[in-house]
């Protein structure tokens, strides 16, 4: 099933979107959908998309030379942290890492000057949080696809045996 979704279609050559690939020289290689790129795209794109910190789509982009995954993937990943969910995240966030931490929670209201007169109070409870989500969510994420991606594999294998 997951590889229908990703399934590349070889029908035409000379689509549109060939043609502007070859005419700004984009490597295939960041533009693949096989498991590795899938999955390793949804790890960078939920790891830095839970980070509270602007242009996150920038350190996507800062990771191209270090790694091979399906940058368009783990762009639109980065923005599960969009400005309607970002109020949300942050503020379980904040809880999880007062919990961790053993603090005493802050009344939160949701202002800018609240936030502007608390950011000192309130940083290092959020990035503990963050960071909690962080390492337990992109490699739960990456392990699922990957497992995911397996299975489908094996299953569409039994299929065409039968």
């Amino acid at each position: 099933m997951v590889r229908k979704v990703f399934k590349k279609k070889q029908t035409r050559q000379n689509s549109k979107i060939d043609k502007f690939i070859d005419k700004y020289n984009i490597p295939r290689e960041y533009l693949s959908t096989n498991r590795k790129s899938v999955s390793t795209a949804l790890f960078i794109g939920v790891f830095i998309g839970l980070i509270p910190m602007p242009f996150q789509m920038l350190l996507v982009l800062a990771m191209i030379p270090f790694f091979k995954f399906n940058v368009p993937l783990a762009l639109s990943t980065v923005w599960l942290s969009n400005p309607l969910t970002m109020p949300f995240m942050y503020y379980i966030e904040y809880e999880t890492g007062v919990f961790l931490l053993g603090l005493e929670p802050l009344n939160v209201e949701l202002s800018l000057e609240w936030f502007e007169k608390n950011l000192s109070q309130i940083f290092i409870p959020l990035y503990v949080g963050t960071l909690f989500y962080a390492i337990t969510l992109a490699p739960s994420i990456y392990y699922l696809v990957n497992w995911l991606w397996i299975h489908s594999v094996k299953t569409e294998q039994k299929k065409k045996t039968y």
